[in-house]
């Protein structure tokens, strides 16, 4: 009952579990073939082909051995299994003359489930031997080396985070074209979402949330100094600048006193939104194209094709209507929805703004004024605090029911973190992608042509190893990253998702 306790201990529900579950047996077998002076190796520079290889094979297994692990062999959908996953271990398997698969769960294979699994092997016809290991299977191992296992499974986090750190450095541009083929076959399968942040905004010259907090304390502070004659706007906007330096507020705290200031009485907030929808347009640099290359190219991935249209919703975290002047343009048929009273009809594409809509022309939209503004604390903590609320549910509907691309987001709001943590639960591995810029060698040891960092090649290790980390963590909640060094590249992988 080793295996069995294990697994009890470990099952939180989602990717956590499922890594937890590999690392304790990728150390199990590692322990297991010291005896017989043979190998493991988890990196082939093959992502997503098979978990580990032992070259020599081991015990009866002769011949290269692959393992592929699962938490839960049974939940998985078998012709998908057979015609996806395995049919991508098989081009490796081809290549290097594996003689043996084995596949191990942690959660028990029931018999039916096996002869199943055995009947559609066999129709195959494959030159190899494939094998199903549930606990019973593990615990014959297990209960050879019990102060070894209770070791490795009390350290299975360190255990972790050691194997991620020392593992070969693989290109990461080669790892990013498999992640995009994922991401590709994720798209035509039609169940996708995606989830748009400030960046997307940022592309077509919005200004960033500090600069627009920053405009709002000085029409803030203009409308409390209007008769005194030795304040201008120069003079309040050098104040707040160096306050900013000084003593930086908390964005969301900052609101919230803004939003006391700019309405005068608290329970009427057409002044607050008034004043926010006029800097937010206001403020954009009218240098760059309203209608990005960004925009542009998450618009083209919304066209429906001959199958039907794949993209299944939009939830966007801005304030702006810049996505939808886009759409408008392409006549994509779409509806923005920003109450909990909204609906849509079967060929309109949802578009969720759950922070909130201030479009530039207000008529153009009913019931804006039923929106729920997360622009300050109090309007947080209303979402953040109701698992009810609407936005809540849409968010976290559409990270369990779809595959969802997320762009131009950080992933620090702990109000996304915590749905995605709720909705991978349900998840054995990662579901859904998300883009984040890369820290270059030159950007992190450089500054104006100045050297930063003195041992470059230490630098240059320590990076991997914040990349790797930062990959293992989000995999935790079912995301997979999508590096980039440019905000240029983005439009490109988005457009080659069509191609």
């Amino acid at each position: 009952m080793i295996i069995e306790d294990i697994v009890d201990a470990i099952d939180e529900g989602g990717p956590r579990s499922y890594y937890s579950f590999e690392t304790f047996v990728i150390h199990l077998f590692r322990h297991h073939l010291i005896a017989q002076d043979k190998e493991l190796v988890i990196d082939q520079g093959r992502p997503n082909y098979f978990d580990a290889i032992i070259p020599k094979g081991f015990d009866e297994f002769t011949g290269k051995t692959i393992l592929e692990i699962k938490f839960n062999f049974a939940r998985i959908p078998m012709r998908q299994f057979i015609e996806k996953t395995l049919q991508h271990m098989l081009t490796a398997i081809d290549e290097q003359k594996i003689s043996n698969l084995i596949i191990i769960s942690a959660k028990p294979i029931s018999t039916k489930l096996r002869h199943k699994f055995t009947d559609e092997i066999h129709n195959l016809e494959l030159d190899i031997n494939i094998y199903l290991w549930g606990p019973k299977e593990l615990n014959i191992i297990a209960n050879k080396y019990k102060k070894v296992v209770n070791d490795i499974a009390s350290n299975l986090f360190s255990l972790r985070l050691k194997s991620v750190i020392s593992k070969p450095i693989i290109d990461w541009k080669i790892e990013r074209e498999v992640i995009i083929n994922n991401l590709k076959s994720s798209y035509k399968n039609g169940q996708f979402s995606l989830f748009l942040g400030a960046g997307v905004s940022s592309s077509a010259g919005m200004p960033d949330w500090n600069t627009l907090l920053n405009s709002l304390f000085i029409t803030y502070l203009t409308k409390e100094f209007t008769d005194d004659i030795n304040v201008n706007n120069d003079d309040i906007s050098e104040l707040v600048n160096r306050l900013s330096t000084i003593d930086e507020p908390s964005a969301l705290m900052a609101a919230r006193y803004l939003r006391k200031g700019l309405s005068k009485n608290t329970e009427n907030q057409k002044g607050f939104i008034e004043a926010i929808t006029k800097n937010l347009y206001h403020l954009r640099n009218k240098e760059v194209k309203i209608d990005s290359e960004l925009i542009k190219a998450i618009v083209s991935i919304c066209l429906p094709k001959r199958t039907g249209a794949k993209i299944k919703s939009i939830i966007t975290y801005n304030f702006d209507d810049l996505l939808e002047r886009e759409l408008l343009t392409k006549t994509i048929q779409h509806r923005c929805i920003y109450t909990e009273n909204e609906s849509y009809d079967p060929d309109e594409l949802p578009v969720y703004h759950v922070h909130g809509f201030l479009p530039e022309i207000r008529k153009n939209y009913e019931s804006l004024n039923h929106s729920t503004l997360v622009f300050s604390e109090e309007g947080y903590h209303k979402i953040y605090e109701d698992s009810y609320h609407w936005s809540n549910l849409v968010q976290l509907n559409s990270f369990r029911e779809n595959n969802c691309l997320m762009v131009g987001l950080s992933m620090t709001d702990p109000n996304l973190r915590r749905l995605l943590d709720i909705s991978s639960r349900s998840l054995e591995k990662s579901k859904h992608f998300t883009f984040m810029k890369r820290l270059s060698k030159d950007n992190f040891c450089y500054q104006k042509g100045k050297k930063l960092v003195s041992n470059i090649e230490s630098a240059e290790k320590f990076l991997e190893m914040h990349h790797s980390l930062n990959q293992e963590l989000m995999k935790e909640l079912g995301v997979t990253i999508i590096w980039y060094e440019s905000h240029n590249d983005i439009p490109i992988i988005l457009k080659s998702i069509t191609e």
